[in-house]
């Protein structure tokens, strides 16, 4: 058995940019990274936030990240990112720090995967007034389509229920998430050094909760967890393998007013003593 455990915080920025009709475009930036990967014992770690963050391959490539721009433009009416802007400054950023990864990056990260994995974002919003306990207007759901190329396909389907008010006034929104896995349709690896031949993969189980501040007209935070199990055959070099797959993904969101990192960095001042007063 080979055991990997990942933790991964990225911190965004948000900024309203301009309002077009129900079309609102936000800038969207990197603000910083930390990560901690372990993987049958070989352990990677990066933190941004620190002067003296550790170098290696892979941290490079995360710290190429970071001061990263995106616009996003959203549509109010259904909740729906329509256009994201950057992809290509993006991919370059990457591209630099790893230029064997090219191939694999121009596929995977298309304008449409792009904002596929940021609809999730506010796909959790419903653009209807929604009661507790109404099976019509109490529940609503949202689908995403991951195409990731030589990784294969990832096809999400959220339901969310609207649970009333915490004693906080935050209204709850519960959620369960069931991802549909499909192998790859080309044989292109795309720079990998494996081609996934055949794979089952589903959803064991999901369980996940969002805090939403209705004063401020925004999420306050979420949480979710999903266990997919299955197998998967890789062939490397014409050599067929096949993976037994058990994978828990646990993910957190919170949101702030004040950038976390300027709070953490933001120095300790000790007021000087006041003079002692003259004879």
């Amino acid at each position: 058995d080979i055991n990997q455990e990942q933790n991964q915080t990225f911190f965004f920025s948000w900024t309203p940019v301009k309002q077009d009709g129900d079309n609102w475009e936000l800038k969207q930036k990197i603000e910083g990274v930390i990560l901690n990967i372990d993987i049958g014992g070989t352990k990677v770690q990066h933190d941004s936030t620190k002067e003296s963050a550790s170098t290696t391959p892979l941290s490079d490539f995360f710290k190429a990240l970071v001061g990263t721009e995106f616009l996003v433009t959203i549509n109010t009416k259904d909740m729906k990112v329509t256009k994201i802007a950057g992809r290509e400054e993006f991919v370059k950023k990457l591209v630099n720090s790893n230029p064997q990864m090219q191939p694999l990056l121009d596929k995977i990260l298309s304008e449409k995967t792009m904002v596929e994995m940021a609809e999730p974002t506010f796909g959790a919003i419903p653009n209807i007034e929604v009661t507790k306990g109404d099976k019509e207007k109490g529940t609503w759901k949202r689908t995403t389509s991951l195409d990731m190329g030589p990784i294969g396909k990832y096809d999400n389907s959220y339901t969310y229920t609207y649970e009333g008010q915490d004693e906080k006034k935050m209204d709850k929104i519960s959620v369960k998430a069931d991802l549909v896995y499909t192998k790859p349709v080309t044989s292109n690896a795309g720079g990998l050094p494996f081609k996934i031949d055949s794979a089952n993969i589903k959803t064991a189980s999901s369980n996940g909760l969002i805090l939403f501040d209705a004063a401020k007209g925004r999420i306050d935070r979420s949480s979710m967890s999903l266990k997919i199990t299955g197998d998967l055959t890789v062939d490397i070099g014409g050599q067929k393998t096949k993976i037994e797959l058990e994978q828990t993904q646990e993910t957190g969101v919170e949101t702030m007013d004040v950038n976390p990192i300027s709070v953490k960095a933001a120095p300790t001042v000790t007021p000087s003593p006041a003079p002692a007063p003259k004879p």
